[in-house]
């Protein structure tokens, strides 16, 4: 089978880079990896990040835009540079998987939906939660209708980060919102569509003199009652109540906590609570998923749309729609 070749642009502070990377390497059934770029600077600021590189060349940025044996390009560099990076990638013709949910600038988005959308190429972005199995299983009955009517979505994503992380986050609007809270966003988007209008609670808590907004909510109006979403990086004990909530008139189904890991750290697992009986006092017991990784199975469906394996079920219209609702629920207009 053809192989495709990919290179990285960038690794990042605080997201998934060596993550990606280590997961394009380990497929190696499915990617030649020719190399990487550190582009801003990385090499100086981010030492530690860089053994998961040493097998392979670092390259330049021309070096990689203008090879045309390079298809594919994961985009990896801390978030304020995202989009920037993956324009190029996108006018140099690549295919791309970009980390979530993309740079600070709505205009620059906007151009790289419009670009990627003259090209015919993919556009791939890092939410590792569409490739959840009890996730994805939850979105299949919603879409089936064996929730019924959905009338709420409640999702958390909380944590507890050090002062030098949480003051990190005033690089972006809305702080842990658009860190964070966009992949509950694009939960709620995915389970109850699009809403008629969003408030947002985003708030500095102070702790420690942090200026940054680190305590995130949302609140998204239906016409038949409100999702909200929290996410937080001042919760102790906030990675054990990561969740996702729906509350449909069949049934209601509770996945918490999101992930958990197994004792050698090998995989994660989620547990699940599925309430179908009108009875307050029924008992129910929680499920738990098989180990899984949280990369692989992404980078795999990357490849597979990549190859014409598969379609992106999610479109660049709906990319689009994403990144403006998670910058409305960062308190920003666009």
């Amino acid at each position: 089978m053809k192989k495709i070749k990919i290179a990285q642009i960038g690794i990042n502070s605080y997201s998934h880079s060596n993550e990606i990377f280590g997961s394009i390497c380990k497929q190696n059934d499915l990617f030649e990896v020719v190399g990487y770029v550190l582009p801003e600077n990385e090499k100086e600021r981010l030492p530690h990040k860089l053994s998961g590189l040493k097998d392979y060349p670092e390259l330049t940025l021309d070096e990689v835009l203008k090879n045309p044996e390079i298809e594919a390009i994961t985009i990896e560099t801390d978030e304020v540079y995202l989009t920037k990076y993956a324009l190029m990638a996108a006018k140099a013709g690549k295919h791309i998987h970009m980390e979530k949910p993309g740079g600070v600038n709505f205009s620059d988005f906007q151009e790289l939906i419009g670009t990627m959308k003259k090209s015919g190429k993919v556009l791939h972005t890092g939410y590792m939660y569409r490739y959840n199995p009890y996730i994805s299983d939850l979105i299949h009955r919603v879409k089936n209708g064996e929730l019924g009517e959905i009338i709420s979505v409640e999702a958390q994503m909380n944590c507890i980060h050090p002062k030098e992380t949480r003051q990190w986050l005033c690089n972006f609007p809305g702080g842990m919102m658009f860190y964070l809270g966009c992949h509950l966003v694009d939960l709620v988007l995915q389970i109850k569509g699009m809403p008629k209008k969003i408030v947002p609670y985003n708030k500095c808590s102070g702790i420690d003199g942090v200026t940054s907004k680190d305590f995130g909510m949302a609140v998204f109006e239906y016409d038949n009652g409100v999702s909200f979403i929290k996410t937080t990086a001042v919760e102790l004990g906030g990675f054990e109540r990561r969740q996702l909530v729906v509350n449909g008139t069949k049934a209601t189904f509770e996945l918490k906590p999101l992930e958990w890991y197994l004792p050698d750290f090998s995989g994660l697992q989620t547990y699940r609570t599925i309430r179908t009986s009108a009875n307050w006092n029924q008992k129910n017991e929680k499920e738990v998923s098989l180990p899984c990784d949280r990369y692989d199975n992404m980078i795999k469906s990357f490849a597979e749309y990549v190859l014409g394996e598969k379609v992106n079920p999610y479109t660049l219209d709906y990319e689009l729609e994403l990144y403006k609702t998670v910058l409305k629920a960062c308190g920003e207009n666009n």
